[in-house]
């Protein structure tokens, strides 16, 4: 089964299963990561779900399209990296995938 790797707060990795058709924050709320708290639910309008995808699956993971965008630069916490776990689809080729959950605004 294909696999996530989430960064806590504290800085503790987590590795979770993930399946294809799942948006990475359902996965890492399925998961049970309390941090991450997703208040919308996946419809890209709280920015609570907010994580840093690790550089190496930044192309795999493609750009943050306008409304996330908006919401991120709402964010004091934006870096390069930044992107919405709601908006990722979770595919086959994102086995692996690490991210890290950004602190909270």
């Amino acid at each position: 089964m294909a696999e996530i790797i989430v960064t806590t707060r504290a800085g503790k990795d987590i590795t979770l299963a993930a399946k294809p058709g799942l948006s990475v924050m359902e996965i890492i709320r399925d998961g049970g990561v309390d941090e991450l708290l997703a208040l919308c639910g996946g419809c890209c309008s709280c920015a609570t779900c907010h994580v840093y995808v690790d550089p190496a699956f930044a192309a795999a993971t493609g750009k943050a399209g306008a409304d996330e965008d908006d919401l991120l630069d709402s964010s004091d916490h934006k870096q390069a990296g930044s992107r919405l776990s709601c908006q990722i689809p979770f595919t086959a080729a994102l086995d692996g995938l690490k991210v890290t959950i950004a602190p909270e605004d």
